[in-house]
């Protein structure tokens, strides 16, 4: 029997993309319903869509495979966004009043409008954290009721390239599926595997996974710090197979022999051993475990960096909780203990999941979308409007034949009306040759063809960024009038106007920028101008000394055209300060000649 609730989640993985379908259980647990996966490391890197074409067929190809399972359709689905650029930033609001105010609920919000409107140079805002406010001496996370004379709202920003969500919005408009909502990648890990008790106390979560790493740490139930190390276990996998092994071959390697951390006894000798992969390829153990572990080391050392840059390295309770692909390594907890020094750490493989008989990996590597479905409200079932309930999956399938058939119809009657036209056009029998006038009008088919192409070409301006072309040519799409690429040209439209507003602002602000530094500019020149006038006139007076402190003072600014004054007035000085001593020795000289005559005479 189809299914007619349900969630469905997508993530948008370095090594796959994977999908899942399923409900909410009461006791906050899911009922998996279908589960699907395609191969992306030809398409995405990094956790960052960069092929378009290849990403939305897999995108597709995942999609139709959890409808066949489920014998329903879907209508849209919740996503992951993560990926190389993701990271937190810490912002802080203000507010001054006269006298002592009650703090509504309306100031909250012009505050978090404010922090939105945080200006970033290519970076976008995709969600907030607020943490406490600041009322007096107290930290809050309700301020609503209270009354002060001043707050202060501290709020983590998490930002990423528009490149990583424009992307992804482009995808699945070419695939025909709408996005019922983002959700943080990170987030959705912590909130499938992290207790609450874990949050509150104070917990780093790291998910190691083939490209990437996340650390997002935790504290008093709020997110304190997130970000996306560029390493993966994929690094070890390219440093095995750097011993003249193929990457398929040392990626064998690695899941069957590598450990994360081994303990050698004092004065032990090493053991010879050798590992060998269907006897194609065969590698001592002492260097296996040399690379993995210089590797994993420089991994978890960039994790290491990231709590301690967070301030919360001393605040832990509840050390570390490791998940993802790579937590499957033996004593990898071994190894973050001795790299982080800290008492707890735990591998957390999965969350809690009733899986209905459906074979999905319970290894680590699904636990981002199993968050990502958590945190999904509606129900993503594709609902037929005439009937106002789900639409059957194999009805719509007919009606999708039957559409065909029809426009197939349209098309012969379409030839018959021009056959018709050309034996009945009238012909000058003066003319010396005959003339037949064949109207032509394009049909549904073309004109969809050409709908497509011109959805196509605005794909690629908004690649380059060149919105306003995208805008004219989807202006041409939609004069096409197809009515089942109305709704794609009409987001695609909203988009663009969006990105070009956000790409003004951006202009406006670098102008702004640019002014206000050519301001600081002009102000620093003129104040270095006036300074060496004062030298001038010190100068010109002989007071040479005042004059080099001024010279010394106009160096600090340093502004090139005018290091050349500089230069020029510190030789007139030298020269004035010889001619200067030349003429007391003259006039000393003079002196005591006249001394001496007058002493002979």
């Amino acid at each position: 029997m189809a299914a007619t609730d349900f969630i469905v989640a997508i993530e948008l993985g370095s090594t796959k993309i994977t999908g899942l379908v399923g409900k909410k259980n009461t006791d906050g647990s899911i009922n998996v319903l279908a589960y699907a996966k395609e191969h992306s490391s030809d398409c995405i890197k990094k956790g960052v869509i960069y092929n378009l074409d290849k990403t939305t067929q897999k995108i597709t190809s995942v999609i139709k495979e959890l409808e066949n399972h489920i014998q329903a359709g879907i209508k849209k689905v919740y996503v992951g966004i993560g990926g190389l650029s993701l990271r937190g930033i810490k912002n802080t609001v203000s507010r001054q009043f006269n006298d002592d105010t009650r703090i509504s609920q309306a100031i909250i919000d012009s505050m978090m409008k404010e922090n939105m409107d945080f200006a970033l140079m290519d970076y976008e805002i995709l969600d907030v954290e607020s943490q406490e406010y600041k009322i007096g001496n107290n930290l809050l996370t309700e301020p609503v009721g209270t009354t002060a004379n001043n707050i202060d709202g501290n709020y983590l920003n998490i930002i990423a390239r528009p490149s990583v969500k424009q992307n992804i919005k482009q995808c699945f408009l070419h695939s025909g599926y709408e996005i019922a909502g983002f959700v943080i990648s990170p987030m959705a890990t912590a909130d499938t595997l992290l207790t609450n008790n874990e949050k509150r106390s104070g917990c780093a979560l790291v998910d190691i996974g083939n490209d990437t790493t996340s650390v997002a740490i935790y504290k008093n139930n709020l997110l304190r710090h997130i970000c996306v190390i560029p390493l993966g276990s994929n690094n070890i996998t390219k440093d095995i197979s750097s011993k003249h092994i193929e990457e398929e071959d040392a990626e064998q390697l690695k899941i069957k022999y590598a450990s994360a951390y081994t303990e050698h006894k004092e004065n032990e000798e090493p053991q010879e051993s050798e590992f060998t992969v269907e006897g194609k390829y065969t590698i001592q153990a002492r260097v296996l475990e040399d690379i993995v572990e210089a590797r994993v080391n420089e991994i978890l050392t960039n994790v290491f960096n990231q709590i301690k840059l967070s301030g919360y390295s001393d605040n832990l309770m509840a050390g570390i909780v490791i998940t993802g692909g790579t937590s499957n390594m033996p004593n990898i907890d071994r190894a973050m203990n001795n790299i982080t020094k800290f008492d707890k750490t735990r591998i957390a493989h999965t969350g809690d999941i009733t899986n209905n008989g459906m074979a999905i990996p319970q290894n680590g590597t699904t636990n981002t979308l199993v968050g990502i479905l958590l945190s999904g409200e509606e129900n993503c079932c594709r609902i037929d409007p005439r009937k106002g309930h789900q639409l059957d999956f194999e009805e719509d399938k007919k009606n999708i034949q039957d559409v065909k058939e029809a426009s197939e119809e349209n098309k012969n009657q379409e030839n018959i009306v021009k056959e018709e036209v050309i034996e009945n056009v009238k012909v000058d029998e003066k003319e010396e040759e005959q003339e037949i006038i064949k109207i032509s009008t394009p049909s549904l088919e073309e004109k969809t063809k050409e709908c497509q192409e011109l959805i196509r070409t605005a794909t690629q301006h908004f690649l380059v960024r060149n919105y306003s072309s995208a805008l004219e040519v989807l202006e041409k799409a939609r004069l096409l009038n197809i009515e089942s690429k109305t709704k794609e040209i009409e987001s695609m439209e909203i988009e663009a106007k969006r990105l070009l507003d956000e790409a003004e602002r951006v202009r406006v602000i670098k102008e702004n920028r640019l002014a206000a530094e050519k301001q600081r500019e002009k102000q620093r020149k003129e104040e270095c101008d006036k300074i060496l006038d004062e030298a001038i006139v010190c100068i010109d007076k002989g007071q040479y000394k005042e004059a080099q402190e001024k010279l010394n003072a106009a160096k600090e600014y340093n502004i090139v055209e005018e290091n050349v004054i500089i230069e020029e007035l510190e030789e007139k000085i030298k020269k004035s300060q010889k001619h200067k001593k030349g003429n007391i020795i003259v006039n000393l000289f003079k002196k005591v000649s006249d001394e001496l005559f007058d002493g002979i005479k």
